[in-house]
């Protein structure tokens, strides 16, 4: 059994949600999401929950009982609170700035980096060595900021690089004479 999905998933004050089949469409303050189940697992309505149930007890019917029953979860964090991922950027001359729609990065290389933003992502720059990444989609949110850190990942020796806020970077010794 799996225990997630055994959960019902609760909708906040502000929030509706559609089930047609299926499809499950989740409507909040911060916009609308939306996410279609495979046909192994039955998803229901019932008054202010969503309840998410498998057909059968097939292992792959077990396996997408929790998984959905997280993605209409997300989708109901994400119309009302959103994602959001900090980054933090150190190094001697490293610093990031928003010029539109367009985030500049000066990384140590011969050139400036533009990482264009895409649909559905705000980028922000509250200080030149800090990134903000927001939105309502987790899975975006999440894909923006690793191809944002993949530019300069932190290197084991000195820390520099992109790294995630609180994330920690194994340190190395150098070399010794």
């Amino acid at each position: 059994m799996s225990r997630i999905g055994k959960k019902p998933v609760e909708l906040p004050k502000g929030v509706s949600a559609t089930v047609s089949g299926q499809s499950v469409e989740v409507k909040g303050p911060k916009g609308t999401r939306s996410f279609t189940a495979t046909d192994d697992v039955t998803i229901t309505l019932e008054g202010n929950e969503i309840v998410v149930k498998p057909r059968g007890t097939s292992k792959r019917a077990r396996q997408q009982w929790g998984m959905v029953r997280s993605m209409v979860e997300n989708l109901t964090i994400g119309v009302t609170t959103g994602f959001k991922k900090e980054m933090e950027i150190q190094g001697v001359g490293y610093r990031a700035a928003m010029a539109g729609n367009v985030l500049k990065l000066s990384l140590g290389y011969s050139h400036e980096v533009n990482f264009e933003v895409p649909a559905g992502v705000t980028v922000a720059t509250p200080k030149q060595t800090e990134i903000v990444v927001e939105g309502i989609d987790q899975q975006l949110v999440g894909q923006v900021a690793a191809n944002i850190r993949e530019w300069r990942q932190p290197e084991p020796y000195k820390g520099k690089g992109i790294r995630y806020k609180g994330e920690f970077i194994f340190r190395k010794e150098g070399k010794k004479k």
